[in-house]
């Protein structure tokens, strides 16, 4: 492939988390979830509506969980990857569309959209990162991987900006329209620009094992998933590093899913707390790209243990909050690591495992990374529960940053990166085509 047109993919790529990261902003994290409380729920008691709520993200985890192994392991066997996303962002981009249809009292009918949605964000996520491995080179794997968060972060701010004017300036009689019409332009956004990557990146070269030539792909999925398993010993560093990634990301995910209603707590304004979810989104930007450039400089590994290194110190901070722009500090400290500790996670595990089965390597990634999260908020509302206030639960995330991070120093990426090439080696010779 010539550079230009091997910029042209890498491009392409980058842009589909421009595309889907609108669900993570508007849907997920901003817009629908005060709609579902307010307006779908408005005939329930506010704690049934939290519990459903809570409920309905549980379903849609599960139904992944379930689903992606054996999914990613299909893609890679059939030479899918693309395919597949593409299945999961038509079901995601429909689950989305038909929010608007969503008025007050029509919760289940919400619940059921939003599963449906957030099954084709989380599925389709699983192929997308699965093909990055396969459009960057491993010296830019880095950048390409920091590239796509960076997209992300501007795709997702600038639509959730223009959807929170839409609502927030709307007269009063059209607020309910309003926030129904953002929930279509979140899956118009998606679909739109999704096509460059449609266009542009090609689907992987397929391989197959001479031995499973004669198989069905549900028959070859499930035997590639229980081989992975039986040999798991092999990837040691991988395994190593998925463990650590479990332990860090827990206090990453923690921070952003509770910051709001921790904001919330002290008393801070809406206005406050929104608007430095917007900062976010934008000032993650560059930063992005330099954790990108750092990695080059000084390695991924070192990189990724600086930024954690700052999250400790977000943490400890997080505990003397007193006043409104102490929030929006740390706001904007958590803005120049979050993107390039994820967007540098992700690419050092596309290095050390084989490409021909990233799609399963990356499935257990997201399915795991998922319902290990679940750990960093249970510990955070437990902390809150007993000491009767959150300043000692964000202190306490700190233990999964100096744990994550230690392990991560006993980390041999290169050791893990040589079983990659080696395996990908052996299943070549197997018989790939």
């Amino acid at each position: 492939m010539d550079s230009k047109s091997h910029k042209k993919e890498i491009n392409a790529w980058a842009m589909y988390d421009w595309a889907n990261s609108t669900f993570a902003t508007t849907i997920a994290a901003a817009v629908l979830p005060v709609y579902y409380s307010s307006v779908a729920s408005a005939n329930l008691a506010p704690n049934i509506a939290t519990s459903n709520w809570a409920f309905t993200t549980t379903i849609a985890l599960v139904l992944v969980a379930i689903l992606g192994p054996v999914l990613g392991a299909m893609a890679d066997f059939t030479g899918g990857k693309k395919r597949f996303m593409s299945v999961f962002v038509i079901i995601g981009v429909t689950g989305t569309a038909l929010l608007f249809f969503v008025q007050s009292g029509d919760w289940l009918m919400a619940s059921a959209f939003y599963v449906v949605g957030s099954i084709g964000f989380a599925g389709a996520n699983v192929f997308y990162d699965s093909l990055l491995p396969h459009i960057a080179r491993e010296d830019e794997i880095d950048q390409v991987s920091s590239r796509g968060y960076a997209m992300g972060y501007a795709g997702g701010g600038i639509l959730l900006a223009v959807n929170l004017a839409m609502i927030m300036l709307s007269p009063d009689h059209l607020t309910v329209l309003m926030t129904r019409l953002s929930f279509l332009t979140v899956s118009i956004w998606w679909l739109v620009f999704t096509i460059p990557l449609w266009r542009n990146v090609k689907e992987p070269e397929r391989r197959v094992q001479a031995s499973e030539i004669s198989y069905n792909p549900v028959k070859a999925s499930i035997t590639r998933l229980l081989h992975t398993f039986s040999e798991i010993r092999k990837y040691k560093e991988l395994s190593k590093f998925i463990l650590a990634f479990w332990l860090y990301n827990n206090g990453i995910g923690t921070i952003i899913f509770m910051a709001t209603i921790y904001g919330t707590e002290l008393g801070f304004s809406s206005t406050v707390t929104i608007g430095t979810l917007l900062m976010v989104q934008f000032v993650a930007i560059p930063f992005a790209f330099l954790f990108g450039w750092l990695a080059k400089k000084i390695g991924t590994k070192p990189a990724i243990l600086l930024s954690l290194g700052i999250y400790t110190l977000i943490a400890i901070g997080g505990y003397f909050l007193q006043i409104e722009i102490h929030f929006i500090i740390l706001g904007f400290f958590v803005a120049t690591v979050q993107g390039g500790s994820q967007a540098l996670s992700r690419s050092l595990f596309g290095r050390m495992m084989p490409k021909s089965k990233s799609a399963e390597f990356y499935s257990f990634f997201s399915v795991s990374e998922k319902i290990a999260g679940t750990v960093g908020p249970l510990v955070f509302g437990l902390v809150s529960r007993i000491m009767s206030s959150s300043r000692l639960s964000i202190v306490s995330l700190i233990i999964f940053f100096a744990l994550g991070g230690f392990l991560l120093t006993r980390v041999d990426e290169k050791a893990g990166i040589a079983v990659a090439e080696a395996e990908e080696a052996a299943l070549i010779a197997a018989g790939a085509d």
